[in-house]
């Protein structure tokens, strides 16, 4: 499909959303959930610090859509994020029937200047979304963004 304009201003969201995580003292990751009509139905950042693993914001969009969408309408929504779906978060992602996933950077970016700056890997295998959710439309990365998330990213990651 390709990311379009109206994409690149939601992932724009996404990018705030985890500046402002990074503010919080948190790990610079946002998302935003827009239905099929282009209305944004919920949105949240990065909330791990507290001890909780799991509060990735994707993750909490697949948790929220259960409660307040139907399965047509969250297989029409698009998820928005600043950085590719981890594995727990696309398998949710793909077990609650969410559709398109746009991503402003990818896992293997982030993998690749995480080597760079000599920090460990995740615990989890960066795995790409279409290993974890191969029926699952995805979109990503968007190079516009790389220099801004990176620049987060090495804030919170480099030693």
């Amino acid at each position: 499909m390709g990311i379009s304009d109206d994409d690149r201003g939601h992932l724009r969201r996404c990018v705030e959303l985890a500046r402002e995580a990074l503010e919080a003292g948190d790990q610079p990751f946002g998302s935003v959930l827009v239905d099929a009509d282009g209305v944004v139905r919920f949105e949240d950042r990065n909330r791990i610090k507290g001890g909780d693993a799991t509060r990735h914001p994707e993750f909490e969009i697949a948790r929220w859509s259960t409660s307040h969408l139907t399965p047509d309408e969250r297989a029409a929504a698009t998820v928005y994020t600043s950085g590719e779906h981890c594995p727990m978060c696309a398998a949710a992602h793909a077990w609650v029937g969410l559709g398109r996933i746009v991503y402003a950077t990818s896992s293997a970016q982030l993998v690749g200047w995480l080597q760079m700056w000599g920090v460990p890997g995740s615990p989890v295998a960066p795995l790409p979304i279409s290993t974890i959710a191969p029926n699952v439309q995805i979109d990503g990365p968007a190079p516009e963004f790389a220099e801004e998330m990176k620049a987060m990213y090495e804030t919170t990651f480099r030693a």
